[in-house]
């Protein structure tokens, strides 16, 4: 590091960056990465003081370091350093067990310590040619490329990471080396020596490969990479080029899960189409649903859930006209995903389907024998928000069908309310794991030693955001979903209610759905009553305010008790509910008509009330 402070202050001799040059070549093959990584800032250092001459220099071992350290084979177990073999087993014998240790030893190495060398490599490569700046320009190759290129197909998401890395330091050349991220921003090089806008085509391709990555490290890479290349372009028309490859996986990571790419690709996004971003997508409406498609298909269940998020906003933004000749497919696409074994990827593809049937509802029709059991399937999931969700959408499938959908939907509702007298007394939340001592402080699931549970199952991810759940192809597929709870299928119920209250066409059926929803909310015999009592005070003042205040008041008695009896109980998230729900009913009936209504229904509840308020107030 003394070295790189001396070059970059112009304070050693010629012969003294010769020498420096030749020490730093043989100390990129140091066996520590902190050294190797060092020498590549080194050469950096050098290159920026002298020039690309010094890249001319090493070039051919710095290529060559790279070249070879992409493609490795591992000695054979039995021949491999006794000194690793005890470092990673800490045995000495050749004895058959010690065997399968080396063995267990190598493929370790294998996967971790073993591509170091060509990780530190490409960033020596990277810290030259950030190094030389855009004089490196006319040293771009297509053999250079072929080897970048080649590292962004990596099997190690590391090395495919700094790929992608390298990749932004190359694709910056192009432009001012200032603070400015302005996409207008003149560039340094003329448009018929640019190196990158001459190999275009082949990095369009590779961003658009690294945008798709399962793993969100490389998808922020190379969005970083993206921007790099975007700014590089020197005017509208050459960005036209690129837009039909690039910008579907850009407009796709606005919605990815991970914050930091989600974040950096919506300021991208902002910076490098403005204003027209929607015109863009309907110009290029064919690229881009063949892409949210294929990620549809991804084995990353994230990436499965933004193409969820993405095909919904197709659906409420797009013009109507330029997206019906895809509905068909994305509505088949939806509907696998309808499947998924991870329900945030269920719970998006429900919304989606929900506003491609109120946006599209003739195209979508032939459909609706297929979507309704997966809508009223996810209504009663043991996950709140894919029940709300499912709501959501059952009440855009009222608006779309009219009388037809709601005579199907209320017969639903009624069969799910009234099954709340049906619920066990108490229910094991967790019936799948063993009633006998913990071993180890951990909880074993039933069968947890079968065999044929652990052998060709889908793996899971170490690292990843979470595991690599299996994409859905067939109901017999959620294995990971138990049977619904009455109790769950009521909760849904109540939010589907309050969802078709919102629907002035419903309103009959709603009203008479209110006393039924009463009733189901005073059944209190099993140990989850209060998560629906949460719900039902949640979801009151929704009804309310669809069905009108006059409507309402005649029924609003049937719910005293229930309100109340909520506001008492020991659960924090059902008695602030409660409480909630009777500051908006003072507001919306009036603070003197409650009062009276509470009072005619039972004195004795107003005194508790008031009491609470003063104790609230001192």
């Amino acid at each position: 590091m003394g070295a790189k402070v001396v070059i970059l202050n112009n304070l050693g001799s010629d012969n003294f960056s010769d020498t420096l040059r030749k020490q730093t070549l043989q100390l990129m093959h140091d066996d520590e990465a902190r050294v190797r990584i060092a020498s590549g800032e080194v050469l950096g250092a050098l290159c920026t003081a002298r020039g690309p001459e010094v890249f001319v220099a090493c070039c051919d071992e710095i290529l060559r370091n790279v070249s070879d350290n992409l493609e490795r084979k591992l000695p054979d177990p039995e021949e491999m350093d006794k000194g690793l073999i005890h470092k990673l087993t800490g045995s000495e014998k050749d004895t058959t067990e010690d065997m399968h240790k080396k063995a267990d030893a190598a493929q370790i190495f294998h996967d971790t310590a073993g591509w170091k060398h060509l990780e530190t490599s490409m960033r020596c490569l990277q810290s030259v040619i950030e190094g030389c700046g855009k004089s490196f320009n006319e040293h771009i190759t297509q053999n250079l490329l072929d080897l970048i290129f080649q590292a962004l197909n990596h099997t190690n998401r590391f090395v495919r990471e700094t790929g992608y890395q390298l990749c932004a330091s190359l694709v910056r050349l192009g432009r001012k080396q200032d603070e400015s991220s302005d996409i207008t921003e003149a560039v340094a090089v003329d448009v018929e020596d640019n190196a990158i806008l001459k190999h275009g085509d082949q990095f369009a391709d590779y961003l658009t490969k690294g945008l798709s990555d399962n793993w969100s490290q490389v998808r922020l890479a190379a969005s970083i990479a993206t921007r790099q290349f975007w700014q590089t372009l020197p005017s509208s028309e050459s960005r036209e080029t690129f837009y039909p490859k690039v910008l579907p996986a850009m407009c796709l990571n606005r919605y990815y899960v991970a914050e930091g790419v989600r974040i950096y690709s919506q300021q991208s996004w902002k910076m490098i189409v403005g204003t027209e971003g929607k015109h863009l997508v309907e110009k290029y409406i064919t690229e881009t649903v063949k892409f949210y498609i294929s990620q549809t298909q991804a084995d990353n269940h994230a990436v499965r859930e933004a193409a969820c998020a993405c095909i919904a906003e197709l659906g409420t933004k797009v013009n109507p006209d330029s997206l019906r000749p895809n509905v068909s497919d994305l509505l088949q696409a939806l509907v696998c995903c309808f499947r998924d074994d991870s329900w945030p990827v269920r719970d998006a593809a429900c919304v989606a389907c929900g506003n491609f049937v109120l946006c599209f509802p003739q195209e979508c029709s032939s459909s609706m024998d297929e979507l309704y059991p997966l809508f009223f399937e996810n209504l009663s999931d043991s996950i709140p928000s894919v029940r709300q969700g499912a709501a959501m959408s059952l009440g855009n499938v009222v608006k779309a069908y009219g009388e037809g959908a709601l005579t199907i939907v209320i017969k639903k509702v009624t069969e799910g309310l009234q099954g709340v007298e049906k619920q066990e007394a108490t229910t094991e939340k967790y019936t799948g794991l063993e009633k006998g001592a913990a071993t180890f402080g951990v909880i074993k699931r039933l069968r947890d030693n079968d065999m044929e549970l652990h052998t060709d199952r889908q793996m899971y991810s170490c690292g990843s955001l979470a595991p690599k759940l299996r994409r859905g192809g067939g109901c017999a597929d959620h294995l990971f979903r138990r049977p619904a709870e009455p109790w769950e299928k009521a909760d849904g119920c109540v939010d589907l209610v309050a969802e078709l209250s919102t629907n002035p066409k419903a309103h009959k059926e709603v009203i008479s759905l209110i006393p039924l929803v009463a009733q189901t909310a005073h059944y209190k015999h099993y140990t989850q009553h209060l998560h629906l009592l949460e719900t039902v005070c949640t979801q009151l003042p929704v009804i309310a305010k669809g069905i009108g205040k006059n409507p309402f008041k005649r029924l609003f008695e049937l719910f005293i008790d229930i309100i109340f009896y909520s506001l008492k109980s020991d659960n924090a998230l059902t008695s602030t509910a409660a409480s909630e729900c009777l500051s908006q009913f003072g507001t919306l009936l009036g603070p003197s008509i409650l009062r009276g209504r509470v009072e005619m229904h039972n004195q004795v509840i107003l005194i508790f009330w008031f009491k609470g308020l003063q104790y609230q107030c001192s």
